[in-house]
């Protein structure tokens, strides 16, 4: 292989389907053919050899179609040195495609004399003399080094050309070159020259098998990287385990890379590792160092990248965090395992700790009316509540095997960052809700919701709509539904104001029909009685009767969850106004508020699989209300409660009560009048902090705060059901190479996506990932929301050609015999499925 071709096929193609943006910078126009080579229908090359301006107009569009599915790549070539540091990358046209993909050169590996090492490391001596004579060599003068072809047996028995696919191959053969290899010895004479001339490895094995040999190189390999990239001073135990001189060290490390970024390899390069490590004791000779590079060879590397990363989170610097996490995103045992689990934590709490910080800084701006908050709350400062969401859910799904509580700190510091800014915002809204009152007039109510978006389109002759009235689906939560229902239909959500105090029985009654006019809330001796035109909605079936008095046989309803498994009454053809009632999201944080936030995209699959099977039904329209929000109180101590307001209140539920008394220190009195409550009881009570009536309550309603009290509704125009998509995706599922016994209850689950046809090339395809029982069918496992999965979905979405690791989350008390599917979220047809069995330790 030509020194052109190793660098236009290894090196730049490579990196550009890894980043899928890259810039080049080639002050020599060294690679300038190179990369237009590489243009073809997928993948757009930008030339900004005539015209910067042009070219960073084009680069624009070019990105603009990546980010529709349009192209795949996109290359940058640009005839100048790469900016060096920040200033000159403000002033460089290209440096913001670069923040979004990659670049090259990429530090020392990548100079034209790493590359030629690289290429032909057998003749390395004889390149670094070329260099030292020319620093600039021309490709034809590096093609000459090395005349004819050596070491021809392994040539042809493991197919290869270069001598890195020679290491690549005696390293890591597949089946054919292993046989190969094991029908005869002829090629280790030959191995024992090659080791010498490129690594510097004299073999010390007498061993004349292929294993053998293989061990050894991988040592000597692996222990090679380790020490290239240590800043510190090896342990004396550890310099007398043979390794490779400096000048080998391009090749030491393009093996490493490819052998872990390689799927085919990768696999076998982590089992040899953790052998290694094993074998040299490695976490022992250097537990007393604290830097140990960049590069985490092997696994006990990460482990300190974790800590150092831990320890940042605990001294606040949240950058140094970032640092560390961009640095190893990509590194093979933050993808393997538990690993994979801490990371995501680690990530999860930066990010919350950063938007609070920033969420913070920008409050003061926004506190000056409650207009002013609201808004500021609909646009920008419910990503607090999204980010705690996932971060708690982060801390639910690795918790249990936190047997030592080594993530303790973490979780703790960031719960606190987030119930402190939760706190400031809360000290803001009380303030104006007591200067302003409630709700915001110009915005919509609750009580408004039907009367103005569902009852007039029931007045359209033959058209059908569909009215969910889901319990506690806060804001946040809201706009992660509409996300995922965008390509269904055309759609838009607007915030709503609830009606206090917002507890269920009065939020579901504020969503029926005539709501805003003949609302009313009764106390009594033995509660709170919601009132609509003089009849009682308190339950369930007084409001369907509500529905049902004004739209007669039009009118039908059951419970979301047996819509979704066909197990409700059939829809009758003249039925236009269907309710649809789910409750999951409430009960289950009220019962089991431990396991609430991987609970949370559970109830909003069960949505989008219920408005997908709508429009199977001939529904033309969907609107979906929800009674009130939440707010997770999982920071809460043990003294974190608010006191019970004096006078002669009726308490309801944890965070608010109705009667008659004066203000405290501790709570907000307003006349129910001005918060919108047409009742017999004169004033509602309120805790002014983020504190329920109750201890140890890690769910709450019923108070008054931006997150109980500001919702979403959704409103949906459903397609008609059309033909099936030319798009067919072949997806395909594997585990540790067809391995068929689970040993781990977080098995690593292989994702592939292939175009199946010429249409299917592009776009991208959303897959759930799930466990069933093989027996009952049951969901006995989903897949973790790390890495790649969505943590309000709970799904992954990949493009054709794309592959990635899931971590499958078995249930605790699970074992038998399983089928793990990819599922389309919408419909649950299988995309592809595989059978697995429990295996564990004991």
């Amino acid at each position: 292989m030509s020194i052109e071709a190793y660098i236009q096929e290894q090196v730049l193609a490579e990196r550009l389907r890894d980043r899928a943006v890259v810039v080049v910078y080639d002050p020599d126009l060294r690679y300038r053919g190179l990369c237009q080579g590489l243009a073809s229908g997928s993948t757009e090359v930008v030339d900004a050899t005539e015209s910067s301006i042009e070219s960073r107009e084009q680069a624009m569009r070019a990105l603009q179609r990546l980010g529709r599915g349009e192209l795949h790549e996109l290359m940058v070539y640009v005839p100048a040195p790469a900016p060096l540091d920040d200033e000159h990358k403000q002033i460089d046209p290209f440096s913001p495609f670069a923040a979004c993909g990659g670049v090259f050169p990429d530090g020392d590996g990548d100079s034209f004399q790493s590359l030629c090492l690289k290429a032909k490391p057998e003749h390395a001596e004889e390149i670094r003399r070329l260099f030292a004579e020319d620093a600039s060599p021309d490709f034809a003068v590096i093609d000459a080094v090395g005349g004819g072809v050596g070491w021809p047996n392994l040539r042809a028995q493991l197919g290869a050309e270069s001598s890195r696919d020679i290491l690549l191959g005696l390293m890591a053969p597949n089946s054919k070159q292993r046989q190969a290899l094991q029908a005869s010895d002829a090629w280790i004479s030959e191995a024992r020259d090659l080791f010498k001339r490129t690594l510097g490895l004299k073999l010390r094995t007498r061993g004349k098998t292929l294993s053998s040999i293989a061990d050894e190189l991988w040592r000597f390999v692996l222990f090679s990287e380790f020490v290239f990239d240590l800043p510190e001073t090896l342990p004396e135990t550890l310099a007398d385990i043979p390794r490779a001189e400096e000048g080998a060290r391009p090749i030491i490390e393009a093996l490493c890379e490819t052998l872990r970024n390689d799927r085919r390899r990768q696999d076998l390069y982590i089992e040899k590792a953790k052998e290694i490590e094993e074998e040299l004791n490695l976490p022992d000779h250097c537990q007393t160092m604290i830097d140990l590079g960049r590069r985490d060879t092997f696994p006990f590397e990460e482990r300190t990248f974790l800590q150092q990363a831990m320890l940042a989170f605990d001294a606040g610097d949240i950058d140094r965090v970032r640092d560390i996490l961009v640095q190893h995103e990509r590194s093979v045992w933050t993808g393997h395992g538990e690993s994979r689990e801490k990371w995501y934590l680690v990530d999860a709490a930066a990010a919350l700790a950063q938007v609070c910080d920033d969420l913070g800084q920008r409050l003061p701006e926004h506190s000056d009316t409650l207009e002013d908050l609201v808004q500021f709350y609909v646009g920008s400062l419910r990503e607090m509540d999204r980010l705690h969401r996932e971060f708690e859910q982060a801390v639910s799904d690795f918790v249990w095997q936190d047997t030592r509580g080594e993530m303790a700190s973490l979780i703790q510091r960031a719960r606190k960052r987030y119930s402190s800014l939760s706190e400031s915002v809360q000290q803001c809204f009380m303030r104006l809700i007591k200067e302003t009152g409630w709700p915001l007039p110009g915005m919509l109510a609750n009580t408004q919701v039907f009367d103005r978006l569902v009852a007039p389109q029931l007045k359209q002759n033959g058209h059908r709509v569909a009215y969910f009235m889901v319990d506690a689906l806060r804001y946040e939560l809201g706009v992660a539904l509409e996300k995922q229902l965008a390509d269904d239909g055309a759609i838009e959500m607007q915030s709503s104001l609830v009606q206090l105090p917002s507890v269920t029985p009065v939020g579901m009654a504020s969503l029926l029909p005539g709501a805003d006019d003949l609302l009313t809330l009764e106390k009594g001796e033995t509660g709170l009685a919601p009132m609509l035109d003089g009849k009682p909605v308190g339950s369930v079936a007084q409001r369907m009767d509500a529905f049902r008095r004004r739209y007669g046989q039009r009118f039908a309803e059951m419970r979301l969850e047996d819509f979704v498994r066909n197990k409700g009454p059939k829809i009758a053809p003249d039925t236009d106004l269907l309710v649809l009632r789910s409750v999951e999201i409430d009960s289950h944080s009220e019962n089991h508020p431990e396991t609430a936030p991987t609970e949370l995209p559970n109830a909003l699959k069960r949505i989008r699989m219920a408005v997908n099977r709508l429009a199977e039904h001939g529904f033309h329209e969907v609107v979906i209300a929800t009674d009130h929000g939440f707010y997770m109180n999982s920071h809460a101590g043990a003294g974190d409660v608010a006191r019970k307001p004096h006078g002669d209140w009726l308490i309801v539920h944890d965070r608010c009560a109705l009667g008659d008394g004066s203000a405290d220190d501790h709570h907000l009195v307003m006349e129910t009048q001005r918060l919108g409550i047409r009742s017999n009881a004169t004033r509602l009570a309120a805790p002014l902090t983020m504190a329920p009536y109750r201890t140890g309550l890690q769910y709450f309603h019923g108070g008054l705060s931006l997150q109980e009290c500001v919702v979403a509704v959704i409103r949906m125009q459903l397609r008609s059901q059309e033909q099936p998509s030319i798009k067919r995706p072949s997806v395909s599922i594997s585990y540790k190479q067809g391995a068929t016994r689970i040993t781990t209850r977080v098995p690593v689950i292989d994702v592939a996506v292939e175009a199946a046809d010429m249409f299917s090339s592009e776009g991208s395809y959303e897959i759930l990932l799930e466990a069933h029982d093989k027996k009952s069918g049951n969901v006995v496992g989903e897949a973790r929301a790390t890495g790649p999965v969505n943590p309000a979905t709970g799904t992954l979405t990949l493009q054709p050609g794309e592959a990635v690791k899931v971590n499958l989350k078995m249930q605790m008390e699970y074992e038998g015999k399983f089928k793990v599917k990819a599922l389309d979220p919408r419909t649950h047809t299988i995309y592809s499925q595989i059978d697995l069995e429990t295996d564990y330790a004991v």
